[in-house]
C-alpha cells in the first residue's frame, strides 16, 4: 500500500508565521493594538483551511491510497464513516484492489484468507477533527461484499461495472445514494432513518424491490417503470412489459426508511 498526502498543510504554516509576526511586533511595541479584538479572524481561517483540505488539523486531511491486487479472488469490504461523506464505484485500471482517498489514521486495514481479502475502515480510528470525506474505488473484475455504514454522512455508492454479491448500506441521518447493478448473487440493502433514499436501477435489470416505510416517510418511482405486485412490493418492468417471476430477478433490492423519503429512479 502506498500512501501520500493529497495536500500540503500550508495554511496553517501561514496562520504561525503571521501570528508570530503580529505577536512580536506588538511586544516589541512597533504596532498597538488589543489582541482579544481580533480572535474571529482564527474562526475565519480555520473555515479556510476547512474549504481547501477538509480538515481543520496540521496533518490530518486526505490521503491517496492503493493496495495491489495480487492472488485475491474476491473481497469484502466494511466502511464505518460517522459524520464523513463516502464516494464508491469501480476502478478502471486494472491490478489495484482498493484506491482512492482517506482521512488521517482511516487507512484501510487489509487481511487476506483462502484468496478472500477483507477490508476495513473506521471512523473511530480517526481524530475526531479529521473531516476529509473517503473516496473509495474497488476492483471491478472480483465479486465483493459491502457493509457501509454512517450516522451523519453522506453515503453515494456507484456499484455499476462492480460484480457484488451482497450489500448493505445505512447512515442514521444523512443520505443514502445507490447507482445499482445490472445483476447482483445477493440481497441490496439500502436504508436511512432521518435521511433519504435514491436508487438507480438499470432499465435492462428485472429488479424486484421490496420498500419499508413509516407513515411518515414518502415514495418516489414511475409507475410506467415500476409495478407494484403487492403493498410495498415493486418489479422493474423488462423492455417486454411483464415480470415472469421473483426468482428470475437480476436484482433483489430493500429499500426503507423512517422520517426520509425513497425514490427510484
Amino acid at each position: 500500500m502506498d500512501a501520500q498526502s493529497k495536500r500540503a498543510p500550508w495554511l496553517w504554516s501561514l496562520i504561525l508565521i503571521g501570528s508570530g509576526i503580529v505577536l512580536l511586533l506588538h511586544n516589541l511595541l512597533l504596532i498597538d493594538f488589543d489582541i482579544a479584538l481580533y480572535w474571529p479572524v482564527l474562526l475565519v481561517l480555520l473555515g479556510i483551511q476547512l474549504l481547501l483540505r477538509g480538515d481543520i488539523g496540521f496533518s490530518w486531511q486526505g490521503h491517496t491510497f492503493g493496495i495491489t491486487r495480487g492472488s485475491v479472488q474476491s473481497a469484502s469490504i466494511e466502511l464505518e464513516s460517522g459524520e464523513l461523506d463516502v464516494q464508491l464505484r469501480a476502478l478502471r485500471r486494472p491490478g489495484r484492489l482498493i484506491a482512492g482517498q482517506y482521512t488521517a489514521r482511516s487507512r484501510p486495514s487489509l487481511s487476506v484468507r483462502n484468496n478472500h481479502a477483507t477490508l476495513r475502515m473506521s471512523r473511530g480510528q480517526t481524530w475526531w477533527l479529521s473531516l476529509a470525506d473517503w473516496d473509495v474505488g474497488l476492483a471491478h473484475d472480483l465479486p465483493w461484499s459491502l457493509l457501509i455504514s454512517s450516522y451523519l454522512g453522506r453515503l453515494d455508492v456507484d456499484l455499476r461495472g462492480l460484480i457484488v454479491e451482497r450489500a448493505a448500506i445505512a447512515s442514521g441521518l444523512g443520505h443514502v445514494n445507490i447507482a445499482c447493478p445490472e445483476t447482483a448473487d445477493g440481497a441490496i440493502f439500502a436504508r436511512s432513518t432521518f435521511g433519504d433514499v435514491r436508487l438507480t436501477v438499470p432499465e435492462s435489470s428485472r429488479a424486484l424491490i421490496h420498500i419499508k416505510t413509516s407513515p411518515f416517510a414518502r415514495v418516489r418511482l414511475n409507475p410506467s417503470r415500476f409495478e407494484q405486485l403487492e403493498p410495498g412490493v415493486y418489479a422493474a418492468l423488462p423492455d417486454n412489459g411483464e415480470f415472469e417471476q421473483s426468482g428470475s430477478a437480476d436484482l433483489v433490492i430493500t429499500a426503507s426508511t423512517v422520517f426520509g423519503s425513497i425514490t427510484i429512479i
